[in-house]
């Protein structure tokens, strides 16, 4: 082969490379080239898919765990198998967000299930069950929950600042408003999460000053008209909205106000009741949809369902058949996938149902 042959070749093939190099990005991209989700120093973080609740788990670059949540009392197993199914043993920093249901109701679960360091929650009390089991059961670890409130560094280290942005006041109308804000910052990449808190919470995080500005949005209230105003948004300035929500909710949720906001400003929406868990992973640079593992994972969910075997009654301690008559009501059901598991768990078999 002559040389003016192989030199033509060469440049050919570097035009190819050049030309794919510059066409091929993930389906969201927070720069401008391909973001490495392999690397264990990258920051990624899951909304997971509870319906019309919120819990969002955080595995930070340091090797450190956070979980923001733990969606409805329903979805405690859910919440708990999805973290096992990651390896991990111990939750370092856990924020109950405010004592509403559909954010703490898996929470009595989670602290049961994993080795909790740390613990976060809002100077605001409730007079429920599901209230009074998460204290019980924080209580019972020996833990002793840190009042969450503006101006608190959870971390700040190694290129991460996690720190809590809201409440800032002690005397809201509305338990939405106690609600602690949170913002994680890993390098030039940043996420605010807001549980419910509405406007009256956004309006005190900008007159305190605090640096709003941030790549992601977890959208508030589960999209609720009253959170996620013009002047919050134009704060956070955010390339991409989440929005956790279940698919025809009594709430109708996300408000259409809120979707024509996030509209206006050309920010990405990405919504639980449409994608299923949502991955973000950053690496301190580019953040983007860490897609394969995304929809893999919300298969999964799908077809929870079909998998289960056999369905524990927490207050008896007695497991049944899935077709069996006498089935707890969903909030009291624990899911076995064998006898084995379920006699494991102290639990016996139900004499109607179960030929043993």
């Amino acid at each position: 082969m002559n040389l003016k042959k192989l030199i033509s070749i060469m440049a050919i093939l570097i035009t190819i490379i050049l030309f794919n190099t510059g066409c091929s990005s993930p389906e969201i991209l927070g720069g401008n080239h391909e973001l490495d989700d392999s690397n264990d120093k990258n920051l990624m973080v899951h909304f997971l898919d509870v319906g019309q609740a919120d819990s969002i788990l955080i595995q930070l670059p340091n090797g450190s765990t956070a979980l923001i949540d733990g969606g409805n009392r329903a979805d405690s197993q859910l919440v708990v198998d999805y973290i096992k199914r990651l390896k991990i043993q111990k939750i370092d920093y856990l924020i109950a967000t405010h004592p509403h249901e559909d954010h703490i109701g898996g929470l009595p679960d989670v602290i049961k299930s994993f080795d909790i360091l740390n613990v976060y929650m809002p100077k605001k009390s409730a007079t429920t069950k599901i209230f009074e089991e998460l204290v019980t059961e924080i209580k019972h670890k020996g833990i002793k929950a840190t009042e969450g409130k503006g101006g608190i560094d959870i971390l700040n280290e190694d290129g991460i600042k996690f720190s809590i942005i809201a409440p800032n006041s002690s005397d809201y109308i509305e338990t939405n408003d106690y609600s602690i804000v949170t913002k994680l910052q890993y390098k030039d990449t940043s996420f605010i999460f807001t549980g419910d808190a509405e406007k009256p919470s956004e309006d005190e995080m900008i007159k305190k000053g605090y640096n709003l500005s941030a790549n992601v949005l977890k959208v508030g209230h589960h999209g609720g008209r009253t959170s996620t105003s013009e002047v919050f948004l134009d704060e956070v300035n955010p390339k991409y909205a989440v929005i956790s929500v279940e698919k025809g909710n009594d709430y109708g949720h996300p408000h259409k106000e809120t979707i024509e906001r996030l509209e206006k400003k050309g920010i990405n929406i990405l919504r639980t009741d449409e994608m299923g868990t949502i991955v973000l992973v950053s690496d301190g640079t580019n953040t983007s949809i860490k897609g394969i593992d995304s929809t893999k994972i919300s298969k999964e969910e799908d077809t929870k369902e079909n998998m289960i075997k056999y369905i524990g009654n927490k207050n008896t301690k007695v497991y049944h058949s899935t077709d069996c008559n006498s089935l707890p009501n969903k909030e009291n059901q624990v899911i076995f996938e064998s006898t084995e598991d379920a006699e494991e768990e102290g639990y016996k078999p139900h004499s109607t149902c179960i030929n043993k």
